[in-house]
């Protein structure tokens, strides 16, 4: 399956700009208010109170002051869950993200969920080689490929050693914002449905990698609906489509990334899901990352 009624969720304590990710995320930008963890806790409730409220099952578990993980509000960067019972851990750019690891949480999903084995891919970080989870990342999980935008983040040896033990396709390119910048995460500008891919092709400079790209998506089934840099750096690529106790899909994304779409493309992707919305501005801002970012899906077996 694409998608999963099942979401992991972290509930910061300490949520702040973190110095050790904005080099190389210029979605993140540092707020000048001083209660900016009372605002983001904000969002964060509400944003689970509305998944909840459209019948998605969340997890919630409370992040700790120590140590100290600004950004451990994204938890689908350091573990993946997958179908087959297996969990991911992964090899993190920064020293104070790969904290984010914890085993208590693994454990903690064990009482609901079936866990076969658990593969740590964080030795990488000892050659400076990482990838970020599902935010390095982009999976179609029915077809079994990986997408993958090369940077700092995500590197090809990794990349290639995930798709082996999985046996994921990897798809990888070189992908720029509207400054030419490399993009930090593949899933800020795409985002894949059961039956359609949300992407930012023009952040493709090259044609090849552009034409492969979009013919892997086509020949898998998926319609594209294309957005535009712009559309791109308001998030709209950091979507994530789930299913909820009734069997409904939905898309998920924020209010930013929602406004930033034109009728055309929301009537496009309602075709596919209902879309819901949160309001989560101050996350965006001083984390660089949004819905998608904040979701990590749990696809292991119930017990």
């Amino acid at each position: 399956m694409q998608t999963t009624n099942h979401l992991l969720m972290i509930r910061p304590v300490d949520f702040k700009f973190n110095e050790q990710t904005a080099a190389n995320n210029k979605f993140q930008v540092a707020s000048t208010e001083s209660n900016i963890q009372t605002q983001a806790l904000n969002e964060f409730d509400g944003f689970v109170e509305l998944l909840r409220k459209n019948k998605v099952d969340v997890t919630v578990v409370d992040d700790t002051l120590q140590p100290e993980t600004p950004d451990s509000i994204f938890p689908n960067n350091w573990v993946s869950f997958h179908d087959d019972g297996s969990i991911y851990l992964y090899p993190m750019f920064s020293e104070n993200r790969r904290l984010e690891r914890r085993k208590d949480i693994l454990e903690g999903l064990k009482d609901k969920f079936e866990v076969n084995h658990i593969s740590d891919l964080s030795f990488y970080e000892m050659q400076y080689a990482f990838l970020e989870g599902t935010g390095s990342m982009v999976l179609d999980r029915v077809n079994k490929i990986a997408y993958a935008c090369l940077s700092v983040r995500t590197d090809q040896e990794v990349l290639d050693n995930f798709c082996m033990l999985t046996g994921y396709e990897p798809v990888s390119f070189q992908a720029v914002d509207s400054t030419n910048f490399p993009i930090y995460h593949t899933n800020v500008m795409m985002c894949i449905g059961d039956r359609f891919a949300v992407i930012c092709l023009d952040s493709i400079r090259n044609e090849e990698e552009k034409l492969a790209v979009m013919l892997r998506l086509t020949n898998s089934g998926k319609t594209i609906i294309e957005i535009t840099p712009d559309q791109m750096s308001h998030f709209a690529g950091n979507m994530l489509q789930v299913v909820n106790g009734d069997n409904e899909s939905l898309l998920v994304m924020s209010d930013q990334a929602y406004l930033s779409l034109t009728e055309d493309q929301k009537t496009t992707l309602e075709q596919f899901c209902r879309i819901i919305h949160a309001p989560l501005y101050t996350i965006e801002q001083n984390g660089g990352g949004s819905a998608r970012c904040m979701l990590a899906e749990i696809h292991l077996p119930e017990k």
